[in-house]
């Protein structure tokens, strides 16, 4: 009787020890990422009364089977399943994330690593991917300062919003490209202003600038001249630069042959001093002011050369403009001229002819070099030739290559105010010379084909996403991504032998296996993660309280036990009534 007294009150215990397993789980139902238990029954130690015996072959007596008494039951085992996958719940939030898989996440409080399957997470004030319900930093892994790609080494904490990851750094555009069709019957190629072309450029601290490029026909219509015309900084003002430097720009001053007749306007002429009377102003000639010739006023004397600079400017600009030139001073300075010297006569543009800049033109002026009218046989330029076929229309020759139709815009080389530059290498292969009706659609875009060398602005970040192989990216408002690291994992070869710690995170014990404190890629064991989703607990309600059912049914089955074997033990005291 009083063995299976105990047998009831062990009964009673071991189902209350479920009842307590399943309360737990039911309480969690809906907690984040948690994992249910269930318990197993074993019986106790029995009691042997006789010992098993083995048959007679002599005496012909069979074997006896060994008689045992149970001594009651325990819990053999509590089982976690951890492997089992809960239902995803979506949340919208991006640092939000579920493993799919049988991994977990690595989170360190500073002192020790704990794993994870809550992937409820936010950004702290130090910038660390960081745990909402106890602030443990996830560990992930580096990017490599020198390669940009991850380092998987020893998991460390994320620190994804560093100063150093708020900003991008700019780069200086060093390719570009010039493509579409060039119709030489478009105006603005014939015309003397030419067809313009611009390509926007950063340098490499990340201003903004239009490089200003123009093509213009030669005599030859499938021939053409491309020259770097001016730089424009982000507010339209024009960079200042020596004639010097803007030949460093495309490498040197060529000729384009190209006849055309300058007549002065009908209204204006040089009197017998060099002087030109344009719009009621008079046009003054300084004999032997080789830096400054021109002027508005006669007192050239009292001038500062600031002042004789900018009257040489106005000045040349009336002239342009008697010869039909206005708002094309440029063209109109490149325009080459024949000039007798001496008995030899030589082709000079005329800002040659006006600077003086060559020795044996002294002395000579617009006034006795133009005149009334003159034939330009060409002008001068700085850059290249560019030249097409005319059987196809297709690009044949850039300067002096007929197979490598690549340029360079030396900017970088134009001097100490331009070292912020890179130089840039223009490729324009894929320009052609068809009939688009007289409309040209040529146009420059930075950057190769590839959209390499584009150059960019300083980038503010504006976001961070998460891969679903871990991989944190940032993205800025200059177009550009980075890198900022990888969420790493954990795996285990008994995830089952892992031990709960409180705050759904779990420890390694010996039966689950070590963490070597390096982890896995996610992707490695085929899982990955979703973003924007938490894993919901993995407890069947339906299974849970069919469960209870049992326990309850079982513990009061026990209870009987207990109420039976006292009744026993009443009738045995009161025999001795």
């Amino acid at each position: 009787m009083m063995r299976s007294l105990y047998a009831g009150v062990s009964g009673l215990k071991t189902h209350q020890t479920k009842m307590d397993v399943i309360g737990n789980n039911i309480a969690n139902v809906n907690t984040t990422a948690y994992k249910s238990s269930s318990i197993t029954f074993s019986e106790l130690m029995s009691q042997t009364t006789q010992s098993a015996s083995g048959p007679n072959a002599t005496t012909g007596v069979g074997g006896i089977n060994a008689r045992q008494v149970g001594l009651g039951v325990k819990a053999g085992a509590i089982n976690l399943n951890i492997t089992g996958q809960g239902a995803s719940q979506s949340t919208g939030n991006p640092f939000d994330i579920m493993i799919n898989g049988e991994n977990f996440f690595v989170v360190s409080n500073g002192q020790e690593n704990f794993f994870t399957r809550e992937g409820s997470f936010y950004v702290d004030g130090a910038g660390n991917l960081a745990m909402t319900s106890n602030g443990y930093n996830v560990m992930g892994w580096q990017v490599d300062d020198y390669t940009g790609a991850i380092k998987q080494d020893t998991v460390s904490a994320l620190r994804i919003m560093s100063a150093a990851n708020m900003t991008y750094p700019p780069e200086a555009t060093s390719k570009a490209y010039i493509s579409g069709i060039l119709d030489k019957n478009d105006t603005d190629v014939t015309s003397a202003n030419g067809k313009v072309v611009n390509l926007n450029i950063y340098d490499n601290l990340g201003y903004s600038y239009t490089a200003r490029m123009i093509f213009r026909q030669s005599s030859d219509p499938n021939v053409y001249g491309l020259e770097f015309n001016k730089l424009l900084d982000s507010k339209g003002n024009e960079v200042e630069m020596t004639e010097a430097q803007r030949q460093a720009a495309f490498g040197g001053a060529e000729t384009m042959e190209k006849e055309t007749n300058i007549e002065l306007g009908k209204s204006y002429a040089w009197d017998a001093s060099g002087n030109l009377s344009v719009n009621g102003e008079t046009i003054v000639y300084a004999t032997g002011n080789t830096d400054y010739p021109y002027s508005t006023v006669s007192n050239f004397a009292d001038l500062t050369d600031e002042q004789k600079a900018a009257q040489n400017e106005k000045a040349i600009s009336l002239i342009a403009k008697a010869y039909g030139y206005e708002g094309s001073e440029n063209e109109f300075l490149n325009l080459k001229i024949p000039v007798a010297v001496g008995d030899d006569t030589q082709n000079y543009s005329i800002q040659q002819i006006i600077s003086q800049s060559v020795e044996a033109l002294s002395g000579k002026t617009l006034a006795n070099t133009l005149g009334s009218g003159a034939v330009s046989p060409g002008r001068a330029y700085y850059g290249f030739e560019v030249q097409f076929n005319p059987d196809n229309g297709e690009i044949a020759k850039v300067g002096a290559s007929g197979t490598n139709f690549v340029t360079n815009l030396k900017l970088a080389d134009m001097g100490e105010e331009f070292t912020n530059f890179s130089n840039i290498e223009i490729d324009l292969s894929e320009i052609s010379m068809f009939d688009n009706k007289g409309t040209s659609t040529v146009a420059a875009t930075s950057g190769d084909f590839d959209g390499v060398g584009t150059g960019r602005r300083l980038g503010d970040m504006i976001g961070v996403s998460v891969q679903n192989n871990g991989m944190i990216y940032a993205s800025y408002d200059n177009g550009m991504t980075k890198l900022l690291g990888q969420i790493a994992t954990a795996a285990f070869a008994n995830a089952s032998g892992l031990e709960r710690a409180g705050d759904n995170l779990y420890s390694a014990t010996l039966n689950s296996g070590v963490f070597d404190g390096v982890g896995v890629d996610i992707t490695a064991n085929g899982g990955y993660m979703s973003t924007g989703m938490l894993e919901m607990s993995n407890v069947d309600l339906s299974s849970e309280f069919t469960e209870m059912i049992t326990t309850q049914r079982g513990f009061q089955a026990n209870s009987r036990i207990i109420t039976v074997s006292d009744t026993l033990l009443e009738e045995l005291t009161n025999l001795k009534r």
